[in-house]
C-alpha cells in the first residue's frame, strides 16, 4: 500500500480517474478540477505545475486520489483510513508536497491527517456538501426571471465572480478561459429584474451524470430580495436539462442564510469538508 505523487496529468487521468469517477458525489471537486485540467491544460489554475497523487491498495488497485493546484489548497477525495495517515506523513517527507500550506478535505479525515502531518493548523473554512432531492420553487417567488448568460456578459461575470472569490477568501477569480467555457454550454444563468442583472449562478458540466452548482452570487445591494433563491432554482433545472441526474452544491457553514435557502429548495446534507491552513 503506497502513495504515488507525480506532475504527470496524463498518468493521473489514466491511473486515478476511474477510482475518482466511481464516487462522483463525494469526489465532485476532484472530478471537476480534473475535467478543467484535461480541457484547458495543466496550468488552468495557475502557472505552477499541479501535483497529483493516488493511493494503491494491497491488491494493486487505486483506492484514493489527491491533487494540488497552487495557489489553492491540496484537495483530497474519498480515502481509506490508512491512506489518510500516510498522506499526513508524506506532507513532510515528499518534495512534491512540502510546499503545501493548506488542505481541503473531508471533516472525517481532518483530525487524523493533521495529527500525522504534525504541523499546527487552523480551520479557515467549513463547507457542507448538499445533494438535491425534490426541487422546490421558492415561495414567495422573487421578482424577475432567469436567462442564460452570453459572451456579452463576460465582463459582468468576471467582476461578480471576482467579488465572490474575495468574499470567500479564495486566491483568485476564474480565468477568462474558464468563464468562456462555461458560457459555451449554457453554464451561467443571470437573474434579471426590470431588465437589469441582479444575481447569478452557474453549474459545472455533468460528469458521470453529476453536476455541481457554483458560484451563486448576489451583489450586497441586491440581497434579501430572494434573487439567489430564484437563480439557484433556475440553474438547478438547467443542470438537469443538461443531463445531470444528481445536482450538488457546497454552502459555507458560516452563512446560515444560504444554507437555509438551499434546504428550502430541496437540498439535503451529504457531508462536511474543511479547509485547514498552517497556523
Amino acid at each position: 500500500m503506497t502513495w504515488t505523487f507525480s506532475t504527470d496529468l496524463a498518468a493521473c487521468l489514466a491511473t486515478a480517474r476511474p477510482h475518482v469517477a466511481a464516487h462522483p458525489v463525494r469526489n465532485t471537486l476532484l472530478l471537476s478540477v480534473l475535467d478543467a485540467l484535461e480541457r484547458r491544460g495543466p496550468h488552468a489554475y495557475g502557472d505552477t505545475d499541479p501535483v497529483f497523487g493516488w493511493w494503491t491498495g494491497a491488491d494493486g488497485t487505486v483506492e484514493g486520489a489527491v491533487l494540488h493546484t497552487p495557489p489553492f489548497p491540496l484537495l483530497t477525495g474519498v480515502l481509506p483510513t490508512e491512506a489518510v495517515h500516510a498522506l499526513g506523513r508524506a506532507l513532510t517527507a515528499d518534495p512534491l508536497l512540502t510546499p503545501v500550506t493548506g488542505l481541503n478535505l473531508r471533516r472525517t479525515d481532518a483530525q487524523a491527517l493533521t495529527r500525522a502531518w504534525g504541523a499546527p493548523t487552523r480551520v479557515a473554512e467549513e463547507l457542507r456538501l448538499y445533494r438535491l432531492g425534490t426541487l422546490t420553487a421558492p415561495d414567495p417567488a422573487p421578482e424577475g426571471r432567469a436567462r442564460r448568460a452570453t459572451e456579452a456578459d463576460l465582463p459582468l461575470l468576471a467582476r461578480w465572480c471576482a467579488e465572490f472569490s474575495r468574499e470567500c477568501g479564495t486566491p483568485a477569480g476564474p480565468s477568462e478561459a474558464s468563464l468562456r467555457d462555461r458560457v459555451s454550454y449554457g453554464g451561467f444563468l443571470v437573474w434579471e429584474h426590470d431588465g437589469r442583472p441582479v444575481s447569478l449562478a452557474a453549474f459545472f458540466r455533468p460528469i458521470g451524470s453529476v453536476s455541481r452548482i457554483g458560484p451563486v452570487y448576489t451583489p450586497p445591494a441586491e440581497r434579501r430580495r430572494g434573487y439567489a433563491a430564484g437563480v439557484t432554482h433556475a440553474v438547478s433545472g438547467a443542470a438537469y436539462a443538461a443531463g445531470a441526474t444528481e445536482v450538488l452544491l457546497f454552502a459555507d457553514l458560516a452563512n446560515p442564510t444560504s444554507n437555509g435557502v438551499y434546504q428550502r429548495l430541496g437540498f439535503t446534507p451529504v457531508e462536511d469538508r474543511v479547509e485547514l491552513v498552517r497556523a
